[in-house]
């Protein structure tokens, strides 16, 4: 069964299950090689929104190895894509808006993959999901001189947010009601937008999960410093090569950037202070100061984050081999790595924000089996909200839960995420953070 939706860029045709609509890759702007999103001109003609969009050029995400694989879709530069999930016959601007960012330490991931379906999630919450598509990468976050201005996938995130405002309406969400959330690299992306005034009337709630806020965002000389690293790999201008040159030179680049043990887990390619259209970080700090008291905000991370990266690493593996001593050190190496990248940042913007007049509740979600070696690692919370059993089913990171479990582990936290999209609040337990405070509500 399908459903139909017309809106001022154009006719989308999506696929109905059930009770649930879906419209698949739409595409929300364009952009050239290193060239800034445009939005789309109007189409005439109906679009088929019922297959999924293509993926922007990528190599397979490290992080394979515990969430296991994305079903594979084609990769395109033509990526710059949203898939929207409402309920079915929702009347025109009836239902509150999530705009969900992935993750993927900027260098992979996708809003098109199986693994963000949001078909549970709108069933159980009756909200409006949008999941974006932006480039990653040398594609999104080189800085070169010459050659990319950097930042063009935190451009295309803002310019998706602007479609949500344009044309959401059509599709059941209101433009006035919208949640923006995000995981790891994607929820850093959220933090970013806190402090960029374009995207100050597009949102008023947001959802953080699990941001590496302790890996700063890259000064220009730092960026152009990672640059020059992938171009001295590539040898030839990236504007006239392949997608699959630029890949396998960001690779090489990202092995050199790592160290010797490759224990730098930081993302290479990151968003830019000071470069279009992120302020410096004083400028950031004071609009987001700004912001705050119109923002709800619901922030927290998972009790072993480091233990998706640490955990399958040939030098850890080996370290908690050593009799006695070795599995000790290693999670004090990974507990104080945790504390830096993830959990002390979270603390301290938690505070800024309520301290500046934010709502604030946060959380801290724990494993989903005490025989799972990776504890509530890095992404765990990803179950919880997206796809269905059946795509979890094979994950490393939710061994030995059944398909059911899995489905059945994410009512709760479904029913809390969809609170706080509606009303900007959670009942029960919860409770508004207060500057200082360590309480964090336990999850799931």
């Amino acid at each position: 069964m399908h459903d139909e939706v017309l809106t001022t860029s154009g006719q989308w045709r999506g696929r109905r299950s059930d009770d649930v609509a879906v419209f698949r890759g739409i595409r929300y702007a364009q952009a050239d090689r290193f060239g800034p999103p445009r939005p789309t001109p109007l189409a005439d003609s109906m679009f088929d929104a019922t297959d999924r969009g293509p993926s922007a050029p990528q190599l397979p995400s490290r992080l394979e190895a515990i969430m296991g694989a994305p079903a594979r879709y084609r990769q395109s530069p033509d990526c710059l894509r949203v898939t929207v999930t409402a309920p079915a016959g929702a009347e025109p601007g009836s239902r509150p808006v999530l705009v969900w960012l992935h993750g993927g330490a900027y260098l992979s991931g996708s809003g098109e993959w199986n693994l963000y379906d949001a078909d549970h999630l709108v069933r159980q919450t009756d909200i409006v999901v949008v999941a974006v598509s932006y480039r990653v990468g040398a594609f999104g976050y080189l800085r070169a001189a010459g050659v990319s201005p950097g930042n063009l996938g935190l451009l295309d995130q803002i310019t998706a947010l602007e479609w949500v405002r344009d044309h959401i309406t059509e599709f059941g969400g209101d433009p006035s009601r919208v949640t923006v959330a995000g995981q790891s690299a994607g929820a850093q992306s959220v933090v970013a937008m806190l402090g960029i005034e374009r995207t100050r009337t597009l949102f008023d709630q947001v959802i953080i999960q699990s941001a590496p806020l302790g890996i700063a965002f890259h000064s220009p000389d730092q960026a152009q410093r990672v640059a020059d690293v992938v171009l001295g790999e590539l040898g030839t201008d990236p504007r006239e090569t392949t997608d699959a040159e630029i890949l396998d030179a960001q690779a090489r680049a990202a092995r050199r950037l790592a160290g010797r043990l490759g224990l730098n887990s930081a993302p290479p390619l990151r968003p830019v202070s000071g470069i279009t259209p992120l302020p410096d970080e004083p400028e950031w700090r004071q609009k987001l100061i700004e912001r705050a008291a119109d923002l709800r905000v619901l922030i927290g991370t998972t009790a072993d984050e480091m233990a998706a990266f640490y955990g399958p690493h040939p030098f850890f593996s080996a370290l908690r081999r050593v009799p006695v001593i070795g599995k000790p050190l290693a999670l004090i190496a990974q507990k104080a790595v945790q504390a830096k990248a993830f959990d002390k940042p979270t603390d301290q913007l938690a505070d800024l924000l309520a301290d500046a007049g934010a709502g604030v509740y946060r959380y801290r979600v724990g494993s989903l089996h005490p025989a799972n070696p990776l504890g509530a690692c890095h992404c765990i919370e990803l179950p919880l909200l997206f796809g269905d059993g059946e795509t979890w089913e094979h994950a490393p990171m939710v061994s030995p839960l059944t398909a059911d479990e899995i489905t059945a582990v994410g009512v709760r936290t479904r029913e809390h995420w969809g609170q706080f999209v509606h009303t900007g609040e959670i009942s029960g337990d919860w409770r508004m953070h207060r500057p200082g405070s360590r309480r964090l509500h336990s999850l799931p």
